[in-house]
């Protein structure tokens, strides 16, 4: 038996993520409920395999006994997440996911406590949600330490997963978020919009609930951020008229819907795709006294980032002894962690004064 282990390997990024441990060297094993797909992956991949669902209580506990880490990438992790959570504090065994959902981060940081008990790791978001974003904030702090302010923003390339378009269906219906003096602000879809200065040339974008709303404040403490995303002109109308059908995007019947369309519409980036395309990200951190610092990021396209963000950490938790808790990825790793990363390309400026 290996002592790692992805969990929801079957699905689109869990299948990258096993391939390419695989090619590696790893040798984690591939869990899942669908019987049927997860064999099949490991047959695939000469690897083992377990079948197990996350209501499964007693068997995932007994498939976790010797298990030091958990890769979990079986979402929408709103639905997903706490099981396994548990499971990990009740069997010793560090967690990490690929999430870019608020709840998920607020609901894992408020078992701390709990983490650090029984310590464990706790740390959502070691994919292209949030690893990026939330170390390109790090850094943006550390060259500005008063920063009131954080904005962030990107523009992705390649196309969408299952997944990931569920998700964004739940999104749909819960409107935007940013932070305001510390604390969560919702705010209506497509709440603001501005020019973003991306390295290869200025976007038109517009706030998004992105993870680093949650992450960001925890990894530096700035009680100010937003989050943009780059998108057409003609999108953002589209999101704004979106507002008046919220309450309807709330409904059951209407996730279920929109999700099963999505699930059977929507197969993921080709690897053509995905090697053909890039994200640009964007930075900017402000202080009271009229000074900011910004910067530019490329990487990858986001899929093949959250492989080698994913295996990177869990190669961190395999071979570092780190105490149990709530981690951000930046404050894990470090907020030099992308850059160690394949085709990850930062460029941060010096801080200027409005004055």
């Amino acid at each position: 038996m290996s002592d790692w282990l992805i969990y929801g390997a079957n699905g689109y990024t869990g299948r990258l993520v096993a391939a390419a441990a695989a090619a590696r060297g790893m040798r984690p094993l591939l869990a899942g409920r669908n019987s049927h797909a997860v064999e099949a992956l490991a047959s695939e991949s000469g690897l083992e395999a377990i079948i197990v669902g996350l209501d499964e209580r007693k068997r995932l506990r007994e498939a976790l006994e010797d298990v030091r880490v958990v890769l979990h990438c079986a979402g929408p992790f709103s639905a997903t997440s706490q099981p396994m959570i548990e499971a990990c504090l009740d069997t010793g065994t560090h967690y990490l996911d690929i999430t870019g959902e608020i709840s998920v981060f607020e609901n894992a940081w408020r078992q701390a406590e709990a983490a650090q008990r029984a310590d464990v790791v706790l740390c959502p978001g070691a994919g292209f949600d949030v690893v990026p974003t939330d170390c390109l904030a790090a850094r943006l702090v550390e060259a500005l330490p008063a920063a009131t302010r954080l904005q962030l923003a990107f523009e992705p390339g390649g196309g969408l997963s299952p997944g990931t378009a569920k998700t964004s269906v739940e999104g749909l219906g819960k409107g935007g978020c940013v932070r305001r003096a510390g604390q969560l602000m919702p705010v209506p879809l497509a709440w603001k919009s501005r020019q973003v200065p991306f390295r290869h040339a200025t976007r038109n974008a517009v706030t998004i609930p992105w993870g680093d709303v949650f992450t960001a404040w925890v990894s530096t403490g700035v009680p100010d951020i937003d989050v943009y995303l780059s998108v057409p002109e003609s999108t953002v109308r589209r999101l704004r008229r979106l507002r008046l059908l919220q309450p309807l995007l709330r409904l059951g019947f209407v996730q279920n819907f929109l999700k099963a369309r999505a699930e059977s519409r929507i197969t993921g980036p080709s690897e053509e795709a995905r090697a053909s395309s890039e994200t640009q990200l964007w930075g900017e951190a402000s202080s009271a006294d009229g000074r900011s610092v910004s910067a530019t990021m490329v990487t990858p396209n986001g899929y093949e980032l959250t492989v080698t963000a994913s295996l990177g950490l869990v190669q961190f938790l395999m071979e570092q002894s780190v105490e149990g808790g709530y981690y951000t990825p930046s404050l894990l790793a470090g907020s030099g962690f992308v850059e160690t990363l394949p085709g990850v390309s930062l460029q941060l400026g010096e801080p200027v004064s409005s004055g």
